[in-house]
């Protein structure tokens, strides 16, 4: 079970997060004070913090610093109603690795702990690296893979968007998206560059591509890739 602490000295805002991150299965410590925050955080073990900047005694700002001296690794996540791009830039420059402005949605929270504590475990980031799925496998980082053909080289561009679409497992992917995240801003393709993409990925990792069960075109919206039940 990962272990957070919440520093954070408004009451109800402590415990709406607690109580959210509980029902995820998180075990959660409180802190409302910058000195209660350095005494927990030296006394016992966390796999995350969530930090907000505005404390009596010692500000958040001051307590990731701290923490930074003597942990590099810890995800830090500062939730503060100090909104600005000044402050933001701040809270990164000095070891923040996320950095969430009030008001804030719960579900977009409890998402980036998720995402951070995913990146801060070896052994989830090395599962990351490669992803199977039916009888195929994909190594994001040499870009080998294995498909109902056998085994192949992806190129830069195939195992980006294969990434980005299981990322986002079950969900539909819209074509800006894939411009946006895989080609960037600089670079438009076509769609039926795409297209062709998906038909690849078809003939690479499907039994009938003609009958896909992984990689689905949703008309005039964008793609998804499902997993076969």
């Amino acid at each position: 079970m990962h272990r957070i602490l919440v520093v954070e000295d408004e009451e109800s805002i402590r415990k709406l997060v607690k109580l959210n991150l509980e029902l995820e299965g998180y075990e959660v410590v409180e802190a409302e004070r910058g000195k209660e925050a350095i005494a927990k955080f030296n006394g016992e073990h966390f796999d995350l913090i969530i930090l907000d900047i505005m404390l009596p005694e010692i500000d958040g700002f001051q307590i990731c610093e701290q923490i930074r001296l003597v942990n590099n690794s810890i995800p830090i996540l500062i939730l503060s109603a100090k909104d600005g791009s000044t402050d933001k830039v701040k809270g990164l420059k000095i070891g923040a690795d996320d950095y969430l402005a009030k008001p804030f949605n719960l579900e977009e929270l409890l998402l980036r702990v998720n995402k951070l504590l995913i990146r801060s475990n070896p052994v989830q980031k090395a599962l990351l690296d490669i992803y199977s799925f039916g009888e195929n496998q994909i190594n994001f980082k040499t870009y080998e893979a294995k498909g109902v053909n056998g085994n192949l080289n992806l190129t830069n561009k195939e195992a980006l968007l294969l990434k980005m679409m299981v990322e986002r497992k079950n969900e539909v992917v819209s074509r800006q998206q894939i411009l946006q995240t895989v080609w960037g801003y600089d670079v438009y393709p076509s769609t039926r560059t795409i297209d062709n993409f998906i038909l690849s990925f078809r003939k690479y990792f499907e039994k009938n591509p003609k009958k896909p069960e992984f990689f689905h075109s949703i008309r005039g919206v964008g793609y998804k890739f499902t997993e076969a039940i």
